[in-house]
């Protein structure tokens, strides 16, 4: 196998706004849930709920599959609805507002090792991608001032747009692939922080699928169908990747 093309997951993978996500997720989570139950609520957890539930996934589907973990279910509601409403589109808009909100308070953090790959797999002409289940990718990319680095980018715009299916699903990941040059996904690579991202590049067929552990998820990976667990993208170099889909 010759090495095509990798395609990046965004938060977590190549910016540290992985954390920005899941505090305005426990911030929504944990309203809601003490509105409802009251003082006695099971409070959102960063480390099972985000990581088990939201964490990959858009924000829809997020706010769907953390719920129905607690047995609930709400209505789809649609876009007029307010923000922080009962509702799938309310919840899933009171999060987004959060998280924009951090990002213009805190800015983007990048994984320096991650860019520092980029720009390797660019130099020696391999083709390069994101696909992310954030409506906020291209944004994110900008402010972190890599949106250049990269050929092709599916985002969560994209994903409505298209109607694809979002992660585990492999199609975020595939259409990526097809917008890079159509490579087969036996000569490509994934790399995600997620269980559903990585589930989805191994649905998709990738030839590797590389998890990024950002703390206590080795395990949960590798379950999900990583072929390669890391523990820092320090660890990956254009050769390690070679030999690793070679492999």
């Amino acid at each position: 196998m010759t090495l095509a093309a990798v395609v990046f997951d965004l938060d977590g993978v190549l910016t540290r706004t992985a954390r920005l996500h899941a505090a305005a997720w426990k911030s929504l989570f944990d309203g809601f849930l003490r509105a409802r139950e009251g003082v006695g609520f099971q409070p959102f957890d960063i480390q099972r709920d985000y990581l088990a539930y939201v964490d990959g996934r858009a924000r829809r589907d997020g706010v769907r599959t953390f719920l129905a973990s607690r047995g609930i279910t709400l209505p789809e509601g649609d876009a007029s609805d307010p923000e922080g409403a009962p509702t799938v589109e309310g919840l899933a808009a009171q999060k987004d507002h959060w998280f924009r909100d951090a990002i213009a308070r805190d800015g983007v953090e990048v994984d320096e090792h991650a860019v520092h790959l980029v720009r390797a797999l660019r130099d020696r002409g391999i083709t390069r991608g994101v696909a992310s289940s954030s409506r906020n990718c291209i944004p994110v990319l900008e402010r972190a001032g890599i949106l250049e680095l990269f050929d092709a980018i599916v985002d969560g715009n994209e994903l409505e747009r298209m109607r694809l299916a979002s992660k585990p699903a492999p199609d975020m990941f595939l259409e990526c692939l097809r917008r890079l040059g159509a490579f087969a996904p036996a000569d490509a690579v994934v790399v995600e922080d997620a269980t559903a991202g990585v589930a989805a590049g191994r649905a998709g067929g990738f030839g590797l699928v590389v998890g990024v552990d950002r703390g206590g998820n080795r395990d949960a990976l590798r379950d999900h169908g990583a072929h390669w667990v890391v523990s820092s993208m320090a660890e990956l170099t254009v050769a390690r990747l070679e030999a690793q889909l070679a492999r």
